[in-house]
């Protein structure tokens, strides 16, 4: 079988997407990934075959992320989801997925829900397809509701009748690394109807395979391991929580181990506290092997990282809505401590370390 996973040039994207390729690539398949150009390191580093579409001009990106500041909350994620991912990054992806559909000729096209332009291009060629989850069930429908508009546009683009795409997304399969309990946990409107089918990775890291931490601060105290995901140092109105993170911890009775990033510069934090020590990135399996505790923004990644580690977390949510959806439910299990987004969300969430690690 010719399967192609599609993603945005997203680690929190991607990483759900990885468990699947591996296994069918074990299961002696054909598999490649098709992502942006700018993202061909980590699929690479992923071991797999990289499909290169083009990415978006940065500019038109940068034009409607200055915007975001000054939207609500909610506001700003449906923005991000409606002008960025369903509408910018669609329809630059969308004429070399076409060409690598019809070229290639996959039997399958598994996506990440926010990559649209493959959505297009399986329609529009006949290829079936299905969705990974990036977060919790309710994510679904949430995408669905805000991207009717940017859809019919794409498939206008790509010469489909209007309601195709929504139509398409609405009967798609979804696969699903969320235990169902979770994905069932703090949501009301949790609905039964959707075709989920639900796995686990079976390859998990081991603790005795972690790498050892660098030496710094008291090794008696209990690690706090704090990462706000690979995007959020990108952002200009985000970039200071690292610095917030640190001053808020720096008193604490803890270890910081702080992961910020291959792209955004070290240098910029300035003088570090004593308990802290940053890394632009660190395996996330062997940081959770060592740490007592997790401070996250609610990226998927993180999230499910620390409830398979058994790890409680605190998490703060700072630019999408997936971000404050993880952290309820996460909350509503009692595996961790929801902060309410806002622009001092990780100095409370800081506050929080304390009790958490009680």
């Amino acid at each position: 079988m010719r399967l192609l996973v599609s993603t945005t040039a997203n680690d929190g994207h991607f990483g759900p997407l990885v468990p699947f390729a591996r296994a069918c690539v074990a299961s002696g398949h054909d598999v490649r990934v098709a992502a942006p150009a700018s993202y061909a390191g980590p699929v690479a580093a992923g071991g797999l075959v990289h499909e290169a579409f083009a990415d978006p001009l940065q500019a038109i990106v940068d034009a409607v992320m200055v915007r975001l500041p000054m939207l609500s909350f909610d506001e700003a994620n449906a923005t991000v989801i409606r002008d960025v991912f369903a509408t910018i990054d669609a329809q630059a992806a969308l004429p070399a997925l076409t060409a690598t559909m019809r070229s290639w000729r996959p039997d399958l096209l598994l996506r990440d829900p926010a990559e649209l332009g493959s959505l297009a291009a399986a329609e529009r060629t006949g290829v079936p397809h299905a969705q990974v989850a990036i977060g919790m069930q309710e994510i679904v429908t949430l995408f669905a509701d805000l991207t009717v508009g940017p859809l019919a546009e794409l498939g206008s683009i790509a010469d489909l009748p209007a309601d195709r795409l929504s139509s398409a997304v609405a009967g798609e399969p979804i696969l699903s690394l969320v235990p169902e309990a979770l994905d069932r946990a703090g949501d009301p409107a949790y609905r039964d109807d959707l075709t989920v089918s639900r796995f686990r990775d079976e390859a998990p890291p081991t603790d005795a395979a972690a790498r050892p931490l660098p030496a710094w601060g008291d090794p008696g105290r209990p690690l706090v391991y704090v990462t706000f995901g690979s995007v959020t140092g990108l952002l200009t109105p985000f970039a200071g929580v690292f610095r917030e993170a640190l001053d808020a911890l720096a008193d604490q009775p803890v270890r910081v181990l702080l992961t910020i990033g291959r792209r955004f510069d070290i240098a910029r934090l300035g003088r570090l506290p004593a308990n802290a020590h940053v890394e632009s990135w660190w395996p996330q399996a062997d940081a959770l092997a060592r740490a007592s505790a997790v401070l996250g923004h609610g990226g998927f990644g993180t999230t499910m990282g620390a409830l398979a580690a058994g790890i409680p977390q605190v998490i703060a949510p700072i630019f999408t809505s997936d971000q404050v959806v993880n952290a309820r439910h996460v909350a509503a299990i009692g595996a961790g401590i929801a902060v309410a987004p806002g622009a001092d969300v990780v100095s409370r969430a800081c506050a929080e370390i304390a009790d958490l690690l009680a």
